[in-house]
């Protein structure tokens, strides 16, 4: 009944430590080498995400950028779409961010993540990876090439970014929280759910044969695109309120998903969390 798993990382299928867990890597692999498909769902860098698919040893396909990427498990890219060089060059402006200088500003290209500080503590998010910043004058980037705009920082900054973001630009953006300090910002035809849909094409797939389990808000398209959807028991109170019929299983912290996974595929729990 269920052909391909589609998962986010942080606060899903990762554990405290953004981090896999052998619990979590061994039923995954045992699920793939099984027949059953896999598709990564993230607001991560796909260069990020490319580490963190080779610890899981699967042939995953990579949605990342909160669905301005999708990468085959050969990593051929199959789906793309960038923002606007005036639109980024814009959304890094003092007006856009505030002239306090309390918000990190992050742009994400095809090979790099660029940041306009040195900000080593949102490296702990990347330890599986390896994936590093590069710091520059954001402001002097041309836009070119700009999948996703994160800003990070206190709610009520990025609550009047998210004002002035929506008197701008109305619907032409995709603007979407990950974290509660993560504001991220795509073109309006970006989306999880949508670039799900075309792994799930690609593969004829029907979404009635697809699991997916999200977090987050930047994860609803994905659930409501997921014939069988699943919410952690950790997630953002927003989207429990905003998907009320979405079934709620275990935490992040705890393996949730591998536990879930092997409910549905009725594997025998053998293995013991670490």
């Amino acid at each position: 009944m269920y052909k391909l798993v589609a998962t986010d990382l942080d606060g899903t299928l990762l554990n405290s430590n953004h981090q896999l867990d052998p619990f979590t890597v061994a039923t995954v692999r045992r699920l793939e080498q099984s027949g059953v498909q896999f598709v990564i769902a993230t607001g991560r860098h796909y260069c990020d995400v490319a580490g963190i698919r080779d610890i899981l040893g699967i042939r995953a396909y990579l949605v990342t950028s909160n669905g301005a990427r999708v990468h085959a498990p050969d990593d051929t890219v199959v789906h793309a779409s960038d923002l606007p060089r005036e639109v980024v060059r814009r959304l890094v402006q003092p007006e856009i961010v505030g002239t306090h200088g309390r918000v990190i500003v992050n742009l994400f290209a095809d090979d790099a993540w660029f940041i306009d500080r040195d900000a080593r503590e949102l490296l702990a998010f990347h330890q599986d990876s390896g994936f590093h910043y590069r710091v520059i004058d954001t402001r002097a980037h041309d836009g070119s090439d700009i999948a996703k705009v994160l800003y990070i920082g206190e709610a009520a900054d990025l609550a009047l970014i998210e004002e002035r973001l929506a008197h701008e630009f109305g619907d032409t953006l995709y603007v979407t929280y990950s974290l509660p300090d993560c504001l991220e910002v795509m073109t309006a035809n970006v989306s999880k759910g949508r670039a799900l849909q075309v792994v799930l094409e690609r593969l004829r797939i029907d979404a009635a044969h697809c699991v997916a389990f999200g977090d987050n808000m930047n994860d609803i398209d994905l659930l409501e695109t997921a014939g069988h959807p699943f919410m952690m028991n950790n997630a953002n109170p927003n989207l429990i309120a905003r998907l009320p019929g979405v079934p709620r299983i275990g935490n992040n912290f705890e393996a949730g998903v591998a536990h879930q996974l092997r409910k549905l595929f009725s594997i025998a729990d053998e293995l013991t969390p670490t």
